[in-house]
């Protein structure tokens, strides 16, 4: 998910030099929207321990 949030980022850049300023615009609400829930689910994974597995 991170990942998704860092790709729309430079998307909204891209298009914001070439001058599509509202698909810009578009493209960052996107990534900040990703960013917010990835660092929910990660702070929720903290908290609750990471993985829940069993290790061998």
């Amino acid at each position: 998910m991170l990942y998704y949030a860092f790709l729309f980022a430079v998307l909204a850049l891209l298009a914001g030099v070439l001058g599509f300023f509202a698909l810009s615009g578009t493209l960052a609400s996107i990534a900040k929207v990703l960013l917010f829930v990835f660092l929910v689910i990660f702070v929720i994974s903290i908290l609750t321990g990471g993985r829940s597995g069993t290790t061998v």
